[in-house]
């Protein structure tokens, strides 16, 4: 059954808010560390503090946003999220201490309408058209992370930090014109699904599969966020002028998306996705130790593809894994659940890199890398021999 033209509208209008939104969010990942040592007052630690404080209020906010928008409407919600998004992205903007920086970040953080978007969507669409709707959204929020690492650093080596959050403010506003421009909404709909249920929170988390891949969600996030820390800072050292970063990264992303697709294709077609996975973890360890061992600029994007590859694959397989693993009344638990624990790993990877960094620069990253995926290979372990190993 195909999509119809009101399920059509709204997936591409909900498409392009959720691109804009994380293009907002991702575009400083690649650059704060490196233009933001021209803030007064800034060190390694506070730039990872303020490269990850937005994963604090998003994990605190995205379940009351999500509950706020059953009761007020989906609209008011993602409005008011842009909003403070926008507020937060002007305060940067304007910000020459890192401490107005680490405050801005944390405002565009708390406009957590990730939940709510999702929420609408489901609103729109029918069941048996939902799956293929949110699976859209998630290769559009894929391409996001690849458009934003290569835009980010070209739009600062212009216009400096400042200019890259004036940048993003701008999208804030497009994306309040792209949901001015939504169908009307059908009334909001508490799908049972979606919801987070507070009693069932403990129940879930005994659960093993949701368990471990919660903790190797929010791992993955300590390992990506604590490398963006280090990773401008060695590729320059290396040779490659700042305003050329994203002309490296592209190339990574696109060509690791690319390695990523067969082992995604092969782990779907043999229901082996926990043995793909530790392949996946596997390769960032030997990634992670390149590229703190071997200085040369084409062996560290090599290593850098690698790394992707491997983080891509994790990144895509682990909510999908989840959601067909556990059953459909704790489903929306078990999600809320996942997703806190990946914002929770984005900010303590941005706090923890920056403070190694500091201790032992970017080969402390390096070893906090490596040690995150060895303790979540070995925790793959447990889902091998578990009874709720089979789809529930």
């Amino acid at each position: 059954m195909a999509l119809n033209s009101l399920e059509r509208k709204a997936l591409s209008g909900l498409a392009m808010l959720y691109a804009s939104r994380m293009l907002g969010l991702f575009m400083v990942l690649p650059v704060l560390t490196l233009y933001g040592q021209e803030l007064s007052e800034a060190t390694p630690l506070l730039l990872g503090v303020a490269l990850g404080i937005y994963g604090v209020t998003q994990a605190l906010l995205q379940i009351p946003f999500g509950s706020l928008s059953d009761r007020y409407g989906r609209k008011p919600l993602i409005y008011f999220g842009l909003v403070l998004f926008l507020i937060g992205s002007l305060l940067c903007a304007f910000s020459n201490n890192v401490f107005g920086m680490i405050v801005g970040r944390a405002l565009q953080g708390s406009g957590a309408i990730s939940s709510v978007v999702l929420a609408m969507l489901a609103d729109y669409t029918r069941e048996e058209e939902r799956s293929k709707s949110m699976a859209i959204v998630g290769a559009v929020i894929g391409a996001s992370f690849v458009v934003a690492v290569v835009l980010g650093p070209i739009i600062s080596g212009f216009s400096g930090l400042s200019g890259l959050f004036w940048f993003t403010a701008g999208l804030a506003l497009v994306s309040m014109l792209i949901v001015a421009k939504l169908p009307p909404v059908p009334d909001a709909r508490v799908h049972e699904e979606r919801q987070v249920k507070t009693s069932l929170i403990g129940t879930v988390i005994k659960n093993p599969f949701v368990g471990v891949l919660s903790t190797g969600i929010f791992l993955l996030h300590v390992t990506m966020t604590s490398v963006f820390v280090g990773l401008p800072l060695i590729l320059v050292e290396r040779g490659l002028a700042s305003e050329q970063l994203g002309w490296v990264y592209g190339p990574v992303m696109v060509l690791a998306f690319i390695g990523m697709a067969p082992m995604m294709m092969f782990a779907e077609k043999r229901q082996a996705q926990l043995p793909y996975l530790k392949m996946a973890a596997a390769f960032m360890v030997v990634a992670l130790g390149s590229l703190a061992s071997y200085s040369g600029l084409w062996f560290s994007a090599f290593a850098l593809w690698l790394f992707f590859v491997g983080f891509n694959f994790v990144e895509a397989t682990l909510p999908s894994l989840l959601s067909r693993r556990v059953e459909p009344g704790v489903r929306g638990t078990a999600m809320g659940v996942f997703a806190t624990s990946q914002f929770l790993g984005a900010a303590i990877g941005g706090i923890a890199g920056g403070y190694v960094y500091t201790l032992a620069g970017f080969l402390g990253i390096a070893i906090l890398g490596v040690v995150a995926n060895i303790l979540w290979s070995v925790m793959l372990l447990v889902l091998k021999s578990s009874p709720q190993s089979k789809p529930a």
